[in-house]
């Protein structure tokens, strides 16, 4: 099993190339970061002074969305690096959220997400795509090398990530919705005629190495403020009546709001509402036996790689003792 870190792009920005450059060091193998260029800097920026200044590490969004940019300008940002630095990107895509919100729009339709994952892969790939009656392709990067991992929670936007994704992320850590996820896209991979073992699967929930549980929880506890989002639009969309695993719709029904400027940071104010129970089972918490058992749970159910959250006061330590007690044993 891989592991990787998920890094926010606040200012400073040489402070986020740091964390990357003791993260290989430690023996990651990816870089990813938020992608929301209101809330944070502009992540294709760092990205490259990440590769520069590290020599292994895949970098690349958790996640990008296709109402942000346009869908060939993303595809080029991937090519250039590719070609700077030798194909060490990754391309992770949903239909957005806090990147699409804050600018008062709404994330994309599963339609233009479907057509937005061809045209960076295709593009990315050096290969010709048809968009708006145009063949287009890139001639200057015939090398580039680009896979396209789809983060979903609903059954539609699972469909999907089955039929035309590269690889899988699901952002929580809970072991039987993993299973249940993974589940639905190998079936739709299936039915869609490709190999499902083909598709690479990422869980990502943050990591917090250490004993004071209670801290822990506290610190993290946003992440299931962040997930709650996603989880609002599908009860918007189906309803709680078993679309997707009950454990993942009914923490949030003391949901009241939420506000974006305090998006994916320990400590936020309005997720009061997630129990310690939700943060527990979304999130890897405790000492290093801890980790390492939830982590084989995964590796069992298939999963290829785990992507730390690494948004809490314990940053340089959790990547510490990920390097010494973690990653030597699941790698």
């Amino acid at each position: 099993m891989d592991i990787g870190v998920v890094l926010q792009c606040d200012p400073p920005a040489t402070g986020v190339v740091e964390l990357a450059r003791q993260a290989e060091s430690a023996g990651f193998s990816h870089v990813w970061t938020f992608d929301s260029h209101v809330l944070w800097q502009e992540p294709f920026v760092i990205y490259s002074k990440i590769l520069a200044d590290t020599q292994r590490v895949v970098v690349g969004p958790m996640v990008t969305n296709p109402g942000t940019r346009d869908w060939t300008v993303t595809a080029s940002l991937f090519a250039t690096l590719n070609e700077l630095y030798g194909n060490r990107t990754v391309c992770g895509i949903g239909r957005g959220d806090s990147a699409v919100r804050v600018l008062g729009s709404r994330p994309t339709t599963l339609a233009e997400l479907r057509e937005c994952v061809q045209v960076v892969r295709e593009l990315g790939n050096g290969r010709s795509v048809r968009l708006r009656d145009r063949d287009l392709r890139f001639a200057w990067a015939p090398d580039s090398r680009l896979e396209v991992w789809v983060a979903a929670y609903g059954p539609k936007a699972l469909a999907l990530t089955g039929e035309v994704g590269d690889g899988y992320i699901l952002q929580l850590a809970d072991p039987d919705i993993a299973a249940w996820m993974i589940k639905a896209v190998r079936s739709a991979a299936e039915k869609a005629g490709r190999d499902p073992a083909a598709i690479k699967f990422c869980v990502a929930a943050p990591a917090y190495v250490g004993d004071d549980l209670a801290h822990q929880r506290e610190q993290t506890r946003w992440f299931g403020g962040m997930v709650g989002n996603h989880v609002a639009d599908i009860v918007a969309r189906y309803g709680a009546g078993g679309a997707v695993p009950a454990v993942l719709t009914d923490y949030i029904k003391g949901r009241k709001g939420y506000d974006y400027a305090e998006h994916g940071r320990a400590g936020n104010t309005h997720t009061d509402f997630v129990p310690d129970e939700v943060v527990d089972r979304f999130c890897i918490l405790g000492p290093v036996e801890h980790h390492l058992k939830r982590l084989t749970e995964l590796k069992e159910l298939g999963v290829d790689q785990f992507a730390l959250y690494l948004q809490h006061d314990a940053k340089e330590s959790t990547l510490a003792a990920y390097g010494e007690h973690v990653i030597p044993v699941v790698s």
